[in-house]
């Protein structure tokens, strides 16, 4: 067991790590952070800007002292705010912004049980501090904990989680599991606390409650814990590459697995087709051998973790993980740890990611007003009021302010596609729809609107508008 006093710095201050750039053709380029003018020069001649910003900001420690432009945007954008009565870090979100976070959610869940076929459960918030197995887990995390005192009895010390591992492991102690059942994916979308320090708090990007979208795989042996590792190593590349999120690709892993595996870590950096940053640990300082993390770069060059994979060797052991393989003989498993990454997270990657652009804009499919129906006089108000298109986020702006003003406001709204209806489009049935992404005005009937935002869409979640359609009845969430 874990003493009480052993914190993270204890494990880790023997544990000596080297570095390098691993390219696609399987070169290693030697990288000394200790002499940063020789990295930024490697990193110079490489010519990968995501996995320059990444070094530079994460491993050379001069991030750039910019506040991320999404925290002002979110609130503007009646998005997200700051909740005064609760504490620093936890935030509410209006009627559009849990539009947008419940979409994420969506295509979490989709990935996790409809692609990978993982099995979902649900485990507490809350678990007893004196539980050995989750003590063994977590000791080293225990400064950043939450911590609870029941009523009742105030000697026990209960913790907010900060991650689903611990109640997804006690489930598993507690399951009969077959060779057969191998390799067993567990999906839980798990909201989880961290005790962030106060200076380290910055809008979605670090929170101290965020939602975790984890998969679990539950394997026989290394092997097949490798095989699973890059399954969902190549989806998490390949869903990274969809999101339009610019990020970098990250390795760490354990020098005397590195020696075994290497061709595995090559295979994974060829695949993404872009070089990597690797760290080589001279010993175990966690549950894992080896991960990965793809790392989102905001608007200020600064980064984020977004997808990981984690090859765990350990906590199997330490909650009794079971499985009866063929020969009657029960075996410990191996379990591949990942996350699609915190919703928060991708919420302010695909924010930032947008304040990068000439002319902002979020994914269509996230864009909590898709298509804006701007009516040219109140003539036309009935006519646009009944004007909905199945399966599409239509809002009608029926105030009293000027066409132009009306224009504007949607531009301000980062609104996709803006149709004016005027006299001669209720009498033709043609729409001047201005598109945002292109900057171009075109004609369109109602279904060729429909067709071109539904492509936009394509293999997406939807949910339907979260406010009234029109705008004079909605209340201003500022």
């Amino acid at each position: 067991m874990i003493s009480k006093s052993k914190t993270r710095d204890d494990v880790v201050k023997n544990i000596v790590s080297r570095h390098f750039i691993f390219t696609p053709d399987g070169s290693e380029i030697p990288l000394d952070l200790g002499k940063a003018e020789e990295v930024l020069k490697v990193l110079k001649e490489v010519g990968c800007k995501s996995l320059e910003s990444y070094v530079v900001s994460e491993e050379l420690k001069m991030p750039p002292m910019k506040e991320p432009p999404s925290i002002k945007v979110m609130q503007s954008h009646e998005l997200v705010g700051y909740e005064p009565s609760s504490d620093s870090g936890n935030f509410r979100f209006y009627p559009k912004g849990y539009l947008i976070f419940e979409l994420l959610r969506d295509w979490a869940y989709d990935i996790a049980v409809n692609r990978f076929k993982a099995i979902q459960v649900d485990s507490p918030l809350l678990y007893d501090w004196d539980d050995p197995q989750i003590r063994e887990q977590a000791g080293t995390f225990h400064e950043r904990h939450y911590t609870v005192k029941a009523p009742d009895h105030p000697e026990k010390e209960f913790i907010l989680r900060f991650a689903g591992d611990f109640g997804l492991f006690k489930i598993m102690k507690d399951a009969t599991i077959s060779y057969r059942n191998l390799p067993l994916r567990m999906y839980e979308f798990s909201k989880s606390f961290r005790y962030e320090r106060d200076g380290e708090l910055s809008g979605l990007k670090r929170l101290r409650a965020f939602h975790m979208p984890d998969i679990h795989c539950f394997c026989r042996d290394i092997e097949e814990g490798w095989n699973e590792y890059q399954e969902l190593y190549r989806n998490y590349s390949d869903l990274c590459d969809a999101s339009g999120v610019e990020y970098a690709v990250v390795f760490r892993i354990v020098d005397s697995f590195y020696s075994q595996h290497k061709s595995r870590i090559i295979d994974l950096v060829k695949y993404s087709n872009t070089p990597a940053f690797v760290e080589v640990l001279s010993d175990m300082k966690h549950y894992w051998a080896v991960k990965n993390e793809f790392q989102g770069v905001d608007s200020t060059r600064s980064c984020i973790q977004l997808s990981t994979v984690q090859l765990d060797v350990k906590d199997a052991a330490v909650y009794g993980i079971d499985y009866t393989d063929r020969d009657g003989k029960k075996k410990g498993c191996i379990i591949c740890h990942s996350s699609i990454g915190s919703i928060e997270r991708w919420y302010y990657s695909i924010l930032e990611e947008a304040l990068k652009k000439e002319t902002p804009m979020l994914p269509v499919w996230l864009s909590p007003t898709q298509v804006r129906i701007i009516p040219v006089s109140e003539k036309q108000l009935d006519y646009c009021r009944y004007l909905d298109i199945e399966g599409v986020r239509v809002d009608v702006d029926d105030g009293d302010d000027t066409l132009s003003k009306k224009i504007a406001r949607a531009n301000m709204e980062w609104i996709p596609y803006v149709a004016v209806v005027g006299e001669k489009e209720v009498e033709s049935g043609l729409f001047s729809v201005s598109i945002r992404e292109s900057g171009k005005r075109v004609t369109m009937t109602r279904d060729e609107l429909a067709r071109e935002v539904k492509k936009k869409c394509a293999g997406r979640p939807y949910r339907p508008l979260p406010l009234p359609k029109l705008l004079s009845q909605r209340p201003v969430f500022r």
